[in-house]
């Protein structure tokens, strides 16, 4: 591991000048261009105060830092078709299951529908992107358009369908995933 590039990175991420680590550090401005260039190791100590100036610890300085995948292409879709649904599904997020929430666009074919989804802990956010649903939530049947939302808590039997002649895609999100 690098130390002093680390040392370096979170220095000009909080803004300070090797000048003012050292003040903070009660060590000289020469000593932390040295440690930044990997030139020699400060001791436990010595560290230990560098890292409480620069706002972290050892601990989160020495962790494992994975780099989280924040930008999804279309490539990293994985995408399902349901013949006897009438329904695309492509999970935008791969793995995302494994998540807080499940994100995913549907595309509804003339007559396709979803899942009938039982009542379950959770919420659901959709938006229509293209076409018109039709949402069933418990006894209640909603029509949601192009550029329409809808919210609920899943506390009730639901299911959407495209009873209209043309396609309907709406971006779906579910928490805890269910898909």
């Amino acid at each position: 591991m690098e130390i002093g590039i680390k040392i370096k990175r979170l220095r000009t991420e909080n803004g300070l000048t090797q000048e003012e680590l050292a003040d903070r550090c009660e060590i000289t401005k020469g000593f932390v261009s040295q440690i930044e260039r990997d030139m020699t190791s400060p001791s436990i100590a010595t560290l230990v105060d560098i890292l409480e100036a620069l706002g972290t610890n050892l601990s989160d300085f020495f962790g494992d830092e994975t780099d989280e995948k924040i930008v999804f292409s279309e490539e990293d879709m994985f995408v399902k078709e349901e013949q006897d649904y009438n329904m695309v599904i492509n999970w935008i997020v791969p793995n995302a299951q494994k998540n807080e929430m499940e994100p995913i666009i549907v595309d509804l074919k003339p007559g396709g529908h979803t899942y009938m989804d039982s009542s379950h802990k959770g919420e659901e956010f959709g938006y229509v992107l293209e076409g018109e649903l039709e949402l069933k939530l418990g006894r209640r049947t909603y029509k949601v358009k192009k550029g329409e939302s809808f919210y609920y808590t899943s506390n009730k039997e639901h299911h959407i369908r495209n009873k209209t002649k043309e396609h309907a895609k709406f971006l779906w999100v579910s928490t805890p995933p269910t898909f």
